[in-house]
């Protein structure tokens, strides 16, 4: 990335053309009616003639860190399997661990998705699990006495179309009514639906051809192709990265986390430069740091 991108000018020229691929607009009020002034680091609307900088509008907007340096951040957070932590983007990139990690959520910000995609179907695997240090490695005055299982814990349900798109989010509460209502929203009727034996999965069968597992007899695999194996294997790398590299999350920040991984899980089969461009084209948007710690 620092041949690639070797100045702020090359920085700027870079995210113009990831922003603008489709051709430039006005981000007050959408024209594409936009004159540009010589250097390239300002423009003005034709309409509403408004100035503006390629960061307005973004993410990017109000920050005074670099272009440079923020596109040498979504490359090692894109890049890296299990992402990056703020204290080692921190002494990558130059800045205080405070402006990594408002820059990190900033960018797990862009990675959300902001639109509604088309229904998973084909096979589409659903599971549940749980974010959390276990209570026997917890200080015995931490402790939470007779509690177990996900007790304590953020729940995180997951939904994979085998072959496509994984989508995750936090759940306030593990139900029928909400895991059904998270399959309906997101699952075609009529795809085939995998999950282990979980009851709020019943109920389900008469929109879909649901197929269980019996994890709690040692069951995993069904038939050759009954099975959440590809779940569990996402929730294995998830977990991976929350333990390894950051220790430790809240539940309040969870959703962003689960964006960047899903971002990065999504997009595992490009190459690195393009899911940076990938990112880049989801920046649309801003997060005040007041906002993020309110």
């Amino acid at each position: 990335m620092t041949t690639a991108v070797p100045d702020e000018d090359a920085a700027i020229a870079h995210f113009t053309a990831a922003r603008w691929a489709d051709g430039a607009f006005c981000p007050h009020c959408g024209s594409t009616k936009v004159y540009h002034f010589s250097g390239g680091r300002v423009h003005n609307c034709g309409d509403c003639r408004q100035r503006f900088s390629i960061k307005v509008g973004t993410i990017f907007e109000a920050s005074k860190v670099p272009l440079r340096k923020w596109l040498m951040a979504i490359w090692l957070l894109t890049s890296h399997k299990k992402g990056v932590a703020s204290t080692q983007l921190a002494r990558d990139i130059d800045v205080t661990q405070k402006t990594a990690w408002f820059m990190l959520h900033r960018l797990r910000a862009a990675a959300e998705t902001k639109s509604f995609n088309a229904p998973l179907d084909g096979m589409v695997e659903a599971d549940e699990t749980f974010i959390g240090g276990r209570e026997k490695n917890k200080h015995a005055d931490k402790r939470t006495p007779g509690s177990q299982g996900g007790a304590n814990k953020a729940a995180v349900m997951g939904l994979l179309e085998r072959g496509g798109e994984l989508r995750a989010r936090k759940m306030e509460r593990l139900t029928a009514e909400t895991m059904q209502a998270e399959v309906r929203a997101n699952v075609r009727k009529g795809a085939n639906l995998m999950t282990d034996e979980a009851k709020g999965y019943r109920g389900l069968k008469g929109d879909y051809h649901h197929h269980t597992v019996e994890h709690g007899a040692g069951e995993y695999v069904k038939h050759y192709f009954i099975h959440t194996n590809g779940l569990e294997n996402a929730w294995s790398l998830f977990k991976r990265q929350v333990f390894g590299i950051h220790h430790f999350i809240t539940a309040k920040h969870l959703d962003r986390y689960l964006s960047e991984f899903t971002f990065r899980f999504n997009r595992r089969a490009m190459g690195e430069g393009s899911r940076v461009d990938a990112l880049i084209a989801h920046a649309a948007g801003r997060l005040t740091y007041k906002a993020l710690i309110a």
